[in-house]
């Protein structure tokens, strides 16, 4: 589904990502993590073109968007989930909402089946409908966030530090929710994540980035007992 090969990223005259490859197949979860600064964020806005590859080329379902514009690329079918959740305070939650399914409009009747599909997965949402974003919770916001990704129907959904902030119990109810959206709707997954632990149990594959190069990757299965990542990220 997703090909990033060998891409390096700069900042000016700084290397951020240099000459990083990694994958999503249908119906994947892919993690991705590293310390503060390894080029994890870098990764994702690379993709989604907020930021642009020197060097290399990103491939999506056969096609090449390396250099095709942001909004194009969202409605081709990836969305991005930014870490510190990027809601929109003075908006309420219906019509952040609304805002996600900005890029692929829609007839009021799809529209509202939409917002019918997220108050489902997200019933507090649905009790906060006219409340405004900046008044909910961190946890509550979060959800906001994934929510509105999944209006504009994507079949790629990148996140970016998800439990960034949140209390432990609502951490686990928001990596539920992303197994949800992966198996019950189909919707690939890259997961990028600094709760190491948490990424490699619902992840298949791993790619462990250090100083902007994928440093390891495998099976998370295989990753998660591999004593450097133990030492490194899991505090074992």
């Amino acid at each position: 589904m997703l090909d990033v090969e060998n891409i390096s990223t700069y900042y000016g005259n700084a290397c951020a990502l240099y000459d990083v490859s990694f994958s999503v197949t249908e119906n994947e979860i892919v993690s991705i993590i590293g310390a503060n600064g390894a080029g994890k964020s870098t990764l994702m806005k690379s993709v989604m073109g907020t930021v642009r590859p020197r060097e290399g080329k990103i491939v999506y379902k056969g096609k090449d968007i390396t250099h095709v514009q942001t909004h194009k690329i969202v409605k081709s079918g990836i969305v991005y989930v930014p870490e510190g959740r990027d809601v929109f305070t003075k908006l309420s939650v219906e019509d952040n909402l609304t805002m996600g399914a900005y890029s692929k409009p829609a007839k009021a009747k799809e529209l509202n089946a939409l917002h019918e599909e997220m108050y489902e997965m997200f019933p507090r949402l649905k009790e906060r409908r006219k409340q405004m974003a900046g008044t909910l919770s961190g946890g509550e916001q979060q959800m906001l966030a994934i929510a509105r990704g999944l209006m504009s129907k994507p079949d790629l959904i990148m996140f970016d530090e998800p439990s960034l902030g949140l209390a432990p119990i609502i951490v686990d109810e928001v990596f539920d929710r992303i197994q949800a959206i992966n198996k019950r709707m189909g919707i690939s997954v890259v997961l990028v994540e600094q709760n190491a632990f948490m990424a490699l149990s619902i992840s298949s594959r791993c790619y462990v980035l250090e100083n902007g190069k994928v440093a390891m990757q495998g099976k998370s299965s295989e990753l998660i007992d591999d004593e450097t990542v133990k030492s490194a990220y899991l505090g074992m």
